[in-house]
């Protein structure tokens, strides 16, 4: 962490006197007299110092996704080498140049594209892949950053201000932006504008499997060189997911952050069709992730008890479901001695919701092929559409109809991916804990 860094304040924390609650996984922090102190000053404005306790704490809380780094200046731009693989899109590659003046290099890897785009620095003779093509590019770099732009992507100016500073903390190996839809005509384009895959959110994040923000698309990306060179960058045996692969293997070696106060731009796809395959390609990827990093991938992860009442809830056992719900916040209230009972119960009513809105999107996402051969199972299927149903009114009819296919197309692809590859781990639950306590 680099002194004069200054912190914001995750939205999902609550201070209770020393007590921090907030974070992705759901993280409790009681903090010491001094920490305390220490974090109030922080919160008010004053600046990281070069102080070991200072440092330690500020990194505790930064990994834990509590507080948010807001550090000083660090690389220029003209320390960015921008690698921009290509394949059939010379007018992106023309757009994405005009967009980045600031770098200090460009390597445009043309990835056998019919004509070759102008300015282009490696040409494959046959398609190669994108993990190959940013392969090519990364590799001929001499700077010590390095920023992939996908040529269908155009950064809004100043992107790189916002994520380089990062880079000021040894320990970050690579930072991304936010990734926005591009307004464009047709269902798709206004589907994509409020539900594009690419886009993460407002909120910053660190980057780590299972959390909110559990990877970053390499569509746009800012890595050290270093940090490529020690995982021996993207896996060119993945034609979807090496994205994922390869910040999950970055986080082996150092941290990643999401940082959306960078914008940039992505064309979506023109028609419906080509966007359900895009989406259906994109979840035949799960099987082979899961195959690469063991316990990193699931359609949800909760506690045990709190799926356990929620699958008695659809077995038509409700007051079974809500005896249990009850004796998990009991035990809860149990194990958190210290903390208020109002809390405690605040914490499991808290821990029921979220579980039943992860149910919900792995019903959606993952098992709906489980559930459509009986009555029971198609209630609970609609049951689990129905939030996307919410959600739509006010909207044209055509937005439902394309967020229901978007989770249909991704279950789609997640079991094919499955089938092909003789596994059903993605398709598996992972459970915080064995049993209630």
């Amino acid at each position: 962490m680099k002194p004069g860094t200054r912190f914001v304040l995750d939205a999902s924390v609550r201070r209770r006197g020393a007590l921090l609650i907030g974070g992705s996984p759901l993280r409790l922090v009681r903090l010491g007299a001094a920490g305390s102190r220490l974090l109030a000053r922080w919160l008010d404005g004053e600046a990281l110092s070069d102080s070991p306790g200072e440092l330690r704490l500020a990194r505790k809380l930064v990994d834990a996704g509590l507080v948010h780094p807001q550090p000083p200046p660090g690389p220029k731009p003209a320390d960015v080498t921008l690698v921009v693989p290509v394949k059939d899109n010379a007018e992106g590659v023309r757009r994405l140049v005009e967009a980045t003046p600031e770098v200090g290099a460009r390597i445009v890897v043309d990835d056998g594209s019919r004509e070759s785009p102008p300015g282009a620095s490696v040409r494959h003779p046959h398609p190669l892949g994108p993990a190959a093509a940013r392969n090519a590019g990364w590799r001929r770099a001499e700077t010590d950053l390095v920023a992939f732009l996908d040529a269908d992507t155009v950064p809004e100016p100043g992107w790189l201000d916002a994520l380089l500073p990062h880079f000021g903390d040894p320990a970050v190996v690579a930072v991304a932006p936010r990734v926005r839809s591009a307004a464009r005509p047709g269902s798709v384009g206004a589907y994509e504008r409020t539900r594009s895959a690419l886009d993460l959110g407002a909120r910053p994040a660190p980057v780590r499997p299972m959390s909110r923000v559990s990877y970053v698309p390499s569509a746009a990306l800012v890595v050290r060189r270093s940090a490529l060179s020690a995982v021996d960058g993207f896996d060119p045996d993945l034609r979807f997911g090496e994205d994922v692969d390869l910040v999950w293997r970055l986080l082996e070696i150092g941290a990643v952050r999401y940082e959306p106060a960078a914008v940039v731009v992505h064309e979506p796809r023109a028609t419906v069709r080509s966007w359900l395959r895009q989406r259906f390609d994109y979840g035949t990827s799960a099987a082979p992730l899961s195959a690469r990093h063991p316990g990193r991938l699931g359609p949800a992860r909760l506690s045990a008890w709190v799926a356990l009442a929620w699958v008695l809830l659809a077995a038509g056992r409700p007051l079974a479901g809500a005896v249990l719900a009850a004796g998990g916040a009991a035990s809860l209230t149990r194990r958190l001695r210290d903390i208020p009972a109002a809390e405690s119960l605040r914490l499991a009513a808290r821990g029921q919701l979220g579980g039943g809105r992860l149910l919900t999107e792995a019903v959606r996402r993952a098992w709906w092929p489980l559930l459509l051969p009986t009555r029971r199972g198609r209630r609970v299927l609609a049951a689990a559409f129905a939030p996307c149903a919410v959600r739509a009114l006010g909207r044209p009819p055509a937005w439902l109809a394309l967020r229901i296919l978007d989770d249909l197309a991704y279950c789609a692809g997640v079991w094919a991916g499955c089938v092909r590859h003789r596994t059903a781990a993605p398709l598996l639950p992972r459970f915080t804990e064995a049993t209630p306590r």
